[in-house]
């Protein structure tokens, strides 16, 4: 017997979904066409093609920058409390972050994205923190979440947990994660039919700014009712570097040390 893995719309394809007519108002610029925390209704559909990222809100003492017409990213509600040069030319970068292919559950980190693409201020120098997650839930569920902060896969399955309680939890986790500074993005793809696996990855303004992330209650609390979900769960960290002089960025693997801030 084959097994497939079943999994629930994207929630860029709940938004895509959702997105109103030409008669209905036009979001606005610091909004994406759905809530991307809201509780999204499954059903079958067409799979996503074009996986957008989920970028953390600017301050809002920071100018909005335009959403295209044309595969926007999601938004969080939640803002962050500050962000530095570097970091906005990230984040304004990051509008067009999507994987190479459909593959980039089993491909290198520096080969799964297009940050050749990503263009940056010449006499800008920063680094930024990564986190990569490739994950795999158990066998034999019947659908999955995506949870908004571990970045993981949540397996819905009545021998676990009720899905409301954990999608609240990792809505609070990401929203306060946000909240207390540091995290610029947030993305995370759809798990393969046939092997079950994923990748979700983050990009922090610094390392400390994810440790700290760590011990916040919301976190702690969503990491405890996801601890059951998964066959396989590995972690990577990367850094992510921009040189100066250089208007591209690029990706190492993290050997230790302070990172950003």
């Amino acid at each position: 017997m084959t097994l497939t893995f079943a999994h629930p719309p994207h929630l860029s394809e709940v938004a895509r979904r959702a997105k109103p007519s030409s008669s209905a108002p036009t979001p606005s610029a610091t909004s994406s066409p759905e809530d991307p925390h809201q509780l999204p209704v499954y059903d079958s559909g067409a799979p996503v093609l074009y996986l957008p990222p989920l970028l953390s809100s600017l301050p809002k003492n920071v100018p909005a920058v335009p959403l295209s017409s044309e595969n926007p990213p999601l938004i969080t509600e939640t803002h962050l409390p500050d962000i530095d040069p570097a970091s906005l030319s990230l984040h304004k970068a990051l509008h067009n972050f999507h994987p190479i292919d459909a593959n980039y559950a089993s491909t290198p980190y520096k080969n799964a994205f297009n940050w050749s693409q990503l263009t940056l201020p010449e006499d800008e120098e920063r680094e930024w923190y990564c986190v990569v997650f490739r994950s795999k839930r158990k066998a034999g569920s019947d659908g999955g979440c995506q949870y908004l902060f571990q970045l993981v896969i949540v397996v819905l399955n009545s021998l676990f947990l009720p899905f409301e309680a954990l999608y609240e939890a990792d809505k609070k986790a990401h929203e306060e994660a946000v909240r207390n500074g540091g995290l610029i993005m947030y993305w995370y793809g759809i798990p393969n039919q046939e092997t079950g696996m994923n990748l979700a990855t983050c990009i922090w303004q610094s390392r400390k700014h994810a440790i700290a992330a760590n011990s916040r209650p919301h976190h702690l609390k969503a990491m405890k009712l996801a601890k059951d979900s998964y066959e396989i769960y590995n972690l990577e960290r990367y850094v992510l570097r921009k040189p100066k002089g250089d208007t591209h960025v690029e990706i190492t693997s993290f050997d230790g040390g302070e990172v950003g801030w």
